[in-house]
């Protein structure tokens, strides 16, 4: 598998993430339809490999001391960040940013493991 077609199925399924959080997580709403889904998941994923990893170098005593749990408030940076980048996504209040950043935190390292470099 090449890397346009990792990255587009890691785009697709943030996509169905953040739609699915949409229906079922209270206080995480969506605004568009599936395409304009699919750019705020583009916007996070391009997060993710630009301001991830500066995020983690700067928190990485704190994703030390708590043995990997400070990866949860990277992710909370991020989601805040796309919500500030996005008139379309609104994540009211820190609990629904919480339950947010976990899922996608999971989701993500599922969909990295299922399409990784072999």
């Amino acid at each position: 598998m090449g890397w346009v077609f990792r990255t587009l199925a890691i785009v697709f399924g943030n996509t169905l993430v953040f739609w699915a959080m949409s229906r079922w997580l209270p206080g995480f709403s969506l605004l568009g339809n599936f395409g304009q889904i699919a750019v705020i998941a583009i916007i996070f994923t391009l997060l993710n490999l630009v301001v991830k990893p500066m995020l983690k170098l700067i928190l990485g005593p704190l994703i030390i001391i708590t043995l990997g749990l400070g990866l949860i408030i990277v992710n909370m940076l991020l989601l805040f960040i796309l919500d500030k980048l996005s008139n379309n996504l609104s994540i009211d209040g820190v609990l629904t940013l919480l339950y947010a950043a976990i899922i996608t935190g999971l989701s993500n390292f599922i969909l990295h493991t299922l399409f990784k470099k072999k």
